[in-house]
């Protein structure tokens, strides 16, 4: 076959024929046709049929301003004037120098020294070095250990595997794993456990007291997903939760990693959702809506403490042995620069709140009287509707039957993208997202539970 004849050939074609997707199960995929997205505009996604559909997962979380944003367009085609990509090994760029000096700007206060990325993974992995030679510098080598939460999750390489284990993602690799303590958040205790919300935050705390107290002076860094563990089905977190492992790490001695790749940039209500619990990390990782979600770029933030433990001669070799061939990318540091300056123009945090309450009672009113719905969880315009076949007990669906996977197919069909994670269907739609568009999106979701439930 001629070059010109195979990018001819129908893009469903070879796909099947060549294409490994992520979080897929591959016979499933194979047997199924695609759907194929061409191009979008402002929040919907179009297909080469020319279908719309809204995009009700932001790209998968991460895009905040809508797709094809003139002001995030017209940045890339300007820095492509000037250079697509260039090291930072050895040189920088304007792009990076003047993004780290705003990021600085807009992050909790303390963190003042920025390491770059291309995904929320890298930026996990580059903290958990950053945290582990930190101690190793000082001199502290029984501080080598990682504590984060139960149902965590930060990523598939292998460091953040170790420290977001979950069993349905991770278990064949467990061997390749090393070993964290775990603590468990308020939800488990409330719902497995049966103990009302403020009993169980009590519980919560209590046990990382007690666990914070036994093992606290070997931690590295104690490490969390402010507010929100979304993988684990969008589970929620009040900020005094927060607010008090913070203050657990800080009597430990220890650091405290805050992991806002899905969390950042607006997405829970506030620009970072440790502000929402007057939590100031040691070190915070971010990525997805970084560059507003249109390139991978990520980065990872350190205080100056921090990163005065690295700073010595040369011979000594105790600089962060760590860096990307696309680190600083001057494309997605345009992309980034850009988004920052949309969120200052649009009053995108402003609007992101307006429509957070809106979707709250579009999900009071069309979702959660579903009968089989048995909880829905919402933090700003993160929302996970758990789907359940015996309300009255809580009983899940037996998890042959794909449920969430087949109400998001049916929502599909009423033109609205949404994933579920197992029987939890997700909703979370850009920050840009207007009225009719919300309204959309949950009678989307309401019919594709009610068609794949028979509710």
């Amino acid at each position: 076959m001629t070059d010109r004849a195979a990018s001819a050939e129908d893009p469903i074609a070879q796909d099947l024929r060549s294409v490994w997707h992520p979080f897929t199960q591959m016979r499933e995929w194979l047997a199924d046709e695609p759907l194929v997205i061409e191009r979008a505009e402002g929040n919907e996604l179009i297909d080469v049929r020319g279908r719309r559909y809204l995009d009700g997962v932001s790209s998968l979380w991460c895009n905040v301003h809508g797709h094809r944003h003139p002001r995030i367009d017209d940045a890339i085609r300007e820095q492509l004037d000037r250079v697509a990509h260039t090291t930072m090994l050895g040189l920088t760029h304007p792009g990076a120098a003047r993004l780290a000096d705003e990021l600085v700007g807009i992050v909790p206060g303390g963190l003042t020294r920025v390491f770059y990325s291309d995904a929320g993974a890298t930026a996990v992995e580059i903290a958990l070095k950053m945290a582990f030679q930190y101690w190793a510098l000082r001199g502290e080598t029984r501080r080598s250990r990682f504590a984060s939460l139960v149902e965590a999750y930060h990523g598939d390489t292998i460091g953040a595997m170790s420290l977001g284990y979950s069993e349905a993602f991770h278990r064949l690799h467990r061997p390749l794993l090393f070993d964290v303590a775990r603590l468990t958040p308020p939800h488990v205790f409330r719902w497995e456990r049966g103990l009302d919300a403020g009993e169980a935050l009590r519980a919560a705390i209590e046990e990382a007291r007690r666990t914070m107290a036994a093992i606290g002076d070997t931690l590295a860094a104690l490490i969390v997903e402010p507010l929100v563990q979304g993988a684990a089905g969008i589970w929620t977190q009040p900020p005094e939760y927060l607010t008090e492992l913070a203050r657990l790490a800080r009597e430990a001695g220890t650091l405290l990693i805050c992991d806002e790749v899905a969390t950042g940039f607006g997405r829970t209500g506030t620009m970072f959702a440790c502000e929402q619990a007057g939590v100031a990390p040691d070190i915070l990782c971010m990525g997805k809506g970084l560059t507003g979600g249109y390139l991978p770029l990520a980065a990872t933030l350190a205080t100056e403490d921090v990163f005065a433990q690295f700073l010595g001669a040369y011979e000594q070799r105790i600089a962060l042995f760590h860096g990307h061939t696309f680190t600083g990318n001057p494309l997605g540091c345009a992309a980034a620069l850009a988004s920052l300056e949309v969120f200052r123009e649009e009053g995108t945090l402003a609007h992101a709140a307006e429509m957070a309450l809106l979707l709250a009672d579009r999900l009071a009113s069309e979702i959660a009287p579903l009968e089989c719905v048995g909880d829905v969880r919402q933090r700003g315009l993160m929302v996970g509707i758990e789907l359940v076949v015996d309300r009255a007990r809580r009983k899940p669906f037996d998890s042959a039957s794909r449920v969430g996977h087949r109400a998001c197919l049916r929502a599909r069909e009423h033109g609205v993208v949404i994933r579920p994670l197992a029987d939890t269907v997700v909703l979370m739609p850009p920050l840009s997202i207007r009225r009719d568009e919300i309204e959309k999106l949950v009678g989307a979701a309401a019919a594709g539970i009610r068609e794949a439930t028979g509710s």
